[in-house]
């Protein structure tokens, strides 16, 4: 399901356009994710000379993608039309290991 997602997902509390007919539940994904041992020492590398850790913002960006797949899959499987007041949490699980998690409301919009 990556890349674009089937139904509507916004931080917003509505859908522009559209009157939220109810509400079906808090929807969730998440995904844990390791560092790996060859991007620690690329990291630990530009620590020295500053910038972007290039590798762990293409992790993270990737972790978080997962997330939405997988909280837009349990809000399909429930027959919303869409998902608002998305956000996202990230907990530090032990060394090396964080977790990222995606939640919000899935709701039924009213028909045009």
């Amino acid at each position: 399901m990556s890349g674009r997602s089937p139904i509507p997902i916004t931080p917003a509390s509505s859908i522009a356009g559209r009157d939220v007919d109810r509400t079906l539940g808090l929807v969730r994904g998440n995904t844990i994710r390791a560092r790996h041992l060859g991007r620690d020492i690329l990291a630990g590398l530009k620590t020295l000379v500053g910038g972007e850790i290039e590798e762990y913002t293409k992790m993270m960006a990737e972790a978080r993608e997962q997330a939405l797949d997988r909280m837009t899959a349990e809000a399909l499987s429930l027959g919303a039309d869409a998902v608002t007041d998305v956000r996202f949490a990230t907990s530090y699980l032990m060394g090396g290991a964080a977790e990222i998690l995606a939640y919000g409301n899935a709701v039924k919009l009213k028909m045009e």
